[in-house]
C-alpha cells in the first residue's frame, strides 16, 4: 500500500509509536524515527528504518528532523506525530512550567513539525499527516486537564491543517486512541490496589472484549497514510474497542 512512500514517525521505536513503524515498514514505506532514546537492536537492524536523535521539548527539534528527512530519504510523503507524554496532578496544584512542557511536546512540536516539512510533501506532489490524539480528547479522566486539553488541542489543529493544506494535496487526520496494552499502562494496572479487579473491570468496558495495541492503532495509520484514503482528511478516527460508544450503567 505504501511502496516508494517515506514516512516521519516521532516517538517510533517504542509503545504505540513502535507499532506504527512495524505496520508502515509492513506496507512498504521506508520511515525515519525521531526520538530521544537510540533505536532497539532489531529495528536498527533494518535498513529500511532511519534514526535522528530528537528532543521535541527544544524548539529546534523539528528544524533537525526535517534536515534529516531530507538527507537521509531525500523528502517524505508521511509525517506521524505520535510523541507526546502523560501526567496526572489536580489543577490546583499545576505549575505553570508543567502547563507549559505538557504543550510544548503534544501541541507545539506537532505545529512546527508541519511547518518544517510541509515543503518536502509539496515537492513530492502531496502527502498524509496523521496526528495521534486520543479519547480524552473527547472525554476526560480525573486529573488529566493539561493532558485533555493538549489533545484536544491536536484534535482541532488536524482540522484546521486539513482545510489550509488540501489545496496542496496534504490530507490531515487523527487518530484518537484508548487504552493500548504498553508497560507504561500494564505497570499502571499494576499499581492498582486490586489489579485482577482492575483489569476485568477495564476489560469490561470494551465491547469487543479486549484493549488495544500497538498495532490497532499502526493498521489505522497505514491506512489513512494510503490512497485508500484519498478521500479523507480532518478526521480524528477513534481506535478504542467501542470504549467510548458504550453507554455505562450502575450495574
Amino acid at each position: 500500500m505504501l511502496k516508494g512512500k517515506n514516512a516521519v514517525v516521532t516517538g517510533g521505536g517504542r509503545g504505540i509509536g513502535r507499532g506504527i513503524t512495524e505496520k508502515l515498514l509492513a506496507a512498504g514505506a521506508r520511515v525515519l524515527v525521531a526520538q530521544r532514546q537510540a533505536l532497539e537492536v532489531e529495528l536498527a537492524a533494518n535498513p529500511d528504518v532511519f534514526f535522528v536523535e530528537a528532543d521535541l521539548a527544544e524548539s529546534g527539534a523539528p528544524r533537525l528532523i526535517a534536515q534529516a528527512a531530507a538527507e537521509l530519504l531525500g523528502g517524505i510523503d508521511v509525517l506521524v506525530n505520535n510523541a507526546g507524554f502523560m501526567f496526572e496532578q489536580p489543577i490546583e496544584a499545576m505549575s505553570e512550567q508543567d502547563w507549559d512542557r505538557m504543550m510544548v511536546v503534544n501541541l507545539r512540536a506537532p505545529v512546527f513539525l508541519v511547518r518544517e516539512l510541509l515543503a518536502q510533501m509539496r515537492q513530492r506532489g502531496g502527502g498524509s499527516i496523521i496526528n495521534i490524539g486520543s479519547i480524552e480528547g473527547l472525554g476526560a479522566n480525573p486529573q488529566h486537564a493539561a493532558y485533555c486539553a493538549s489533545k484536544a488541542g491536536v484534535h482541532g489543529l488536524t482540522r484546521a491543517l486539513a482545510v489550509d493544506l488540501g489545496r496542496d494535496g496534504v490530507r490531515c487526520n487523527a487518530i484518537a486512541p484508548g487504552w493500548i496494552d504498553s508497560d507504561l499502562s500494564n505497570a499502571y494496572i499494576n499499581a492498582q490496589a486490586d489489579p485482577v479487579g482492575a483489569r476485568q473491570g477495564l476489560l469490561a468496558m470494551h465491547p469487543v472484549g479486549r484493549t488495544g495495541t500497538p498495532q490497532d492503532v499502526g493498521g489505522a495509520v497505514v491506512f489513512l497514510a494510503s490512497d485508500e484514503a484519498a478521500f479523507v482528511t480532518g478526521q480524528v478516527l477513534v481506535v478504542d474497542g467501542g470504549r467510548t460508544a458504550k453507554l455505562p450503567l450502575p450495574f
